[in-house]
């Protein structure tokens, strides 16, 4: 489920936000996450929170950023936007760098080995066999 509670469903009543979405239909969003009671009132002892949505077209096409924005109100999350999406992006570009670097080191190298004794293929030969010989 949620990262801190894999195995469990548990809507946590405790940690409640009343989410407004504000967009300029453009470049992206700004939701603001308002902490609140269980009761729905306002939570006073938590901070609002500012989260910022964008897409940036990559050579694979559009990447969705998803990415909080310091900031105390809602102008000042404006502001901040530009700032923090461009942090978001390279970040995550180099999240998938590690992953690209990560997933090269991993390639299996036929005839390297394999877990088949002696390497090479498994069974003694390519599947199907055939009859001709060099």
């Amino acid at each position: 489920m949620g990262p801190d509670n894999r195995d469990s469903a548990a809507f946590n009543g405790d940690k409640l936000y009343r989410e407004e979405s504000f967009t300029d239909r453009t470049v992206g969003t700004i939701r603001r996450m308002t902490p609140v009671r269980r009761d729905g009132g306002e939570d006073n002892s938590r901070s609002v929170i500012y989260v910022g949505q964008t897409q940036v077209m990559t050579q694979v096409g559009a990447l969705p950023l998803t990415f909080e924005i310091e900031a105390e109100s809602l102008e000042a999350a404006i502001a901040a936007f530009d700032d923090a999406a461009k942090q978001a992006f390279e970040q995550t570009m180099k999240e998938l760098e590690e992953l690209r670097r990560e997933q090269a080191s991993s390639i299996v190298v036929p005839g390297a080995g394999g877990g088949v004794p002696g390497g090479g293929v498994p069974g003694g030969g390519v599947p199907g066999g055939g009859k001709i010989q060099i």
